[in-house]
C-alpha cells in the first residue's frame, strides 16, 4: 500500500491522530482545515475514507479518488486543475453538483486551494488575456463555443433553442418550455412596446426572441450574431414562421451596427463582451438607442464580494467553455451603465430559475448522450460538459452567481 493510501476511517467528529494517517490524508485534511459547512467524504484509491464535517449544516458530498495525481493538479492549478482531473477520470463522485456546492458554500475557507500556485495562475491568466474580445477575437471566441454545431445543441435544448435562463414559477410545475416562454413574455413586457417598433437584438442566437417579438408585438427586428451556424438556423426559423420580411438577421459585430432603434434587447451576450470593452459596448448601446428609448438586457453576474478575486484570476468557465468571457458584479454593472450616461431603471433577479434551467439541460444532455456521441463527441467531452452544467447549476443554487433582467433607458 502506498503511503498516500493510508487513510484512517476515524469519524471526523473525533480527533485524528496525524501520525496514523498517510501523506494524502494529511494533505487533504490540511487543505480542508477551515471548512465550516456541510460534510465531505473522501475515498482513497484503496477504499479507505476520511470525512471532514463542518460545524454548520450544508451540502454533503463524496469524492472518490482514482489516481493520486488529482491532488497534485488541485494544488498546482486550483479549480482548473480540479476540473481537468475530473475530465481525465482521476476522481469521480456520485453527485458532482453537491461537490461543487460544498466548495461554493466553503469558498472563503477554500480560496487558497482553488486559486492554485502562483506560476499556474500567471500562466492561465496570460492564456485568458490572449482571448481578448477584439473584433477578430470575439469571432474566434464565439465560434469556439457556439459552432460545436446546431445538431449538438438541438439534441438537448428545448424546441425554442433558447440557450439562456428561463423564468420558473416558484410554486413549481413548470416545464422548461413554459419557463422559456415566460422569459420571452417578461422581456416583451419590460420593453413596453406599443406595436411597430424597430428593435435591435444584440446576440440573436438561434432566433427565437426575434421571431417572438415580430409575431406577438408586430415589431420590426434587426438581429446580429457572430456565429455563422446560428445565423443559418435563425434565418431558416424566421422563414418557417413567415417572418422573414420583419426579421433581418446579420453576421455582424455589435461595434459595427449603424442606425438608431426604438428598443434594444440582448440576452446573456454581455458576458462575452469582456471587461476591457464594457464602455465600448454601452457606448454602442447609447449610440444605437433613440433618445427616450429603452433596452432590456439579461445578464449573469457574480457576487460583489467575489468580484475582485474573479477579476484578477481565470476560472474553469473562461478556460474551457467561454474563452474571453467575463461576468460583472451588479455594482460594477451599475457603475458601467452610469458612466455611459444611461439610466438603469429596473432590475429583476431570478438565479434560482437558472439553477432549474441548468438541471433540465443536464438531464436532457445525458438522456440524449447516445445521439450526441454519434456526432463525434467523446467521453472526455461528456465529462467536461457535465462538469460545466453542474458547476453553473451549483453556483446559482448557492448564490455565487445570479442572473437578472436589467432595464436601461436613454433619457
Amino acid at each position: 500500500m502506498s503511503p498516500l493510501d493510508d487513510f484512517s476511517s476515524i469519524p471526523a467528529d473525533r480527533a485524528y491522530d496525524a501520525r496514523r494517517l498517510g501523506i494524502g490524508a494529511r494533505l487533504l485534511l490540511r487543505l480542508l482545515r477551515n471548512v465550516r459547512y456541510g460534510r465531505l467524504t473522501i475515498v482513497s484509491p484503496s477504499g479507505g475514507a476520511i470525512e471532514k464535517i463542518g460545524l454548520q449544516p450544508g451540502p454533503e458530498a463524496t469524492i472518490i479518488i482514482r489516481r493520486w495525481r488529482m491532488l497534485a493538479r488541485l494544488v498546482l492549478a486550483g479549480d482548473i486543475g480540479f476540473a481537468e482531473s475530473y475530465m481525465d477520470e482521476d476522481w469521480t463522485t456520485p453527485d458532482l453538483r453537491e461537490v461543487i456546492r460544498f466548495a461554493a458554500r466553503n469558498s472563503e475557507a477554500l480560496t487558497p486551494v482553488v486559486e492554485g500556485s502562483v506560476p499556474m495562475r500567471f500562466f492561465n491568466r496570460i492564456k485568458h488575456l490572449l482571448n481578448a474580445n477584439t473584433k477578430r477575437g470575439s469571432r474566434r471566441n464565439i465560434e469556439a463555443h457556439y459552432d460545436l454545431g446546431n445538431d449538438f445543441y438541438k439534441e438537448w435544448l428545448d424546441a425554442s433553442m433558447l440557450y439562456s435562463s428561463g423564468i420558473f414559477d416558484p410554486a413549481g410545475g413548470d416545464t422548461l418550455e413554459t419557463a422559456q416562454q415566460r422569459k420571452l413574455d417578461r422581456i416583451r413586457q419590460k420593453l413596453a412596446l406599443n406595436g411597430g417598433e424597430h428593435i435591435l437584438e444584440i446576440g440573436c442566437g438561434w432566433g427565437s426572441l426575434a421571431i417572438d417579438l415580430a409575431s406577438r408585438a408586430d415589431a420590426r427586428m434587426t438581429g446580429v450574431t457572430l456565429s455563422p451556424s446560428q445565423l443559418v438556423w435563425a434565418r431558416e426559423m424566421a422563414m418557417a414562421a413567415g417572418r422573414s420580411e420583419q426579421v433581418d438577421l446579420r453576421l455582424q459585430d455589435y461595434r459595427d451596427i449603424e442606425g438608431q432603434f426604438d428598443r434594444i434587447v440582448s440576452v446573456e451576450m454581455f458576458e462575452a463582451v469582456g471587461r476591457t470593452y464594457w464602455q465600448t459596448y454601452f457606448a454602442a448601446l447609447k449610440r444605437c438607442l433613440k433618445p427616450g428609448g429603452r433596452a432590456v438586457l439579461q445578464i449573469i453576474s457574480i457576487e460583489d464580494k467575489r468580484f475582485a478575486s474573479y477579476r484578477d484570476g481565470t476560472d474553469f468557465i473562461q478556460q474551457y467553455i467561454f474563452p474571453g468571457g467575463f461576468l460583472p458584479s451588479v455594482s460594477a454593472l451599475e457603475a458601467a451603465v452610469s458612466q455611459a450616461g444611461l439610466a438603469l431603471t429596473d432590475k429583476e433577479h431570478f438565479g434560482k430559475s437558472y439553477a432549474l434551467t441548468l438541471g433540465e439541460w443536464r438531464a436532457r444532455f445525458h438522456a440524449r448522450w447516445h445521439a450526441i456521441a454519434a456526432l463525434g463527441f467523446d467521453e472526455r467531452f461528456r465529462r467536461l460538459w457535465h462538469y460545466y452544467l453542474c458547476y453553473c447549476e451549483a453556483g446559482f443554487e448557492e448564490g455565487s452567481i445570479d442572473v437578472g433582467l436589467y432595464t436601461i433607458e436613454h433619457r
